[in-house]
């Protein structure tokens, strides 16, 4: 028996599975835009840790354009890329060396600037990208973003209860306190940026992620409740995360 599901969800039998699946949806996403740039919003955890393994390992790498796509970072925490806590890191490590990822097209959170100023200047640096100040409806900046699902209901750095999850311009914001450990400072995309996307995929593994399944599914407002695209929300979702 599994719990009710979000619309759009896809249950399938383990967490290899739901990455390999997040694997073809990136494909499709190049496929369906031949010859142009293509935006793909990071995500971290240990699902998308292995979905960024698979992209750069004997039965994706040949499929995957690496030369189009340009990577971007959904969150970070306020640490030095080196540092374990540092979704740079996990990315780097994942990805390895069989990823032959132009050093221009990994856009990282300059999380040394501090939670302010480095929310600021990713900012920019998605603008930048865009090539606009202002998110325009029809013209997505992100082709596919990744999240996940906390236990408490968050995606991204967007925790409850934040001022983060107010805001409705910037694209990037400080969060400096954490709602969860570890509790160190973060920087996070928001809603609006989020929303400016043609795909969301959602990862969820583990039983650990049933509860804000079902507090999901009996309407609460959750973070991960709010997240919107102007094309599909799509929730992959492993056996274990979705048995009631």
């Amino acid at each position: 028996m599994t719990l009710p599901l979000p619309p759009g969800a896809q249950v399938l039998p383990d967490a290899e599975a739901v990455a390999r699946a997040a694997a073809d949806h990136l494909v499709a996403v190049c496929a369906d835009r031949p010859g142009e740039r293509v935006a793909v919003c990071l995500s971290g955890g240990s699902t998308p840790k292995r979905l960024y393994a698979l992209l750069s390992g004997p039965d994706y790498a040949a499929r995957v354009a690496w030369a189009r796509i340009h990577w971007f970072f959904g969150d970070d925490r306020v640490v030095p890329w080196d540092d374990p806590l540092s979704n740079v890191r996990m990315v780097r490590e994942a990805f390895g060396h069989g990823a032959p990822i132009p050093a221009t097209h990994l856009h990282f959170i300059p999380s040394d600037l501090g939670a302010e100023a480095g929310a600021a200047a990713y900012a920019r640096t998605l603008q930048d990208y865009y090539g606009a100040d202002a998110l325009e409806p029809g013209r997505p900046l992100f082709d596919l973003v990744l999240l996940g699902l906390g236990e408490d209901g968050h995606t991204a750095s967007l925790f409850p209860g934040k001022p983060a999850l107010r805001e409705a311009a910037a694209w990037a914001a400080p969060v400096p306190e954490a709602g969860m450990t570890p509790f160190v400072p973060r920087i996070t995309l928001t809603y609006p940026a989020l929303a400016s996307s043609r795909r969301v995929l959602f990862l969820v593994t583990g039983a650990g992620k049933r509860d804000p399944l079902r507090r999901l599914a009996a309407g609460e407002d959750l973070p991960a409740a709010r997240v919107t695209s102007q094309g599909q929300v799509i929730w992959l979702l492993d056996a274990a995360a979705a048995e009631a």
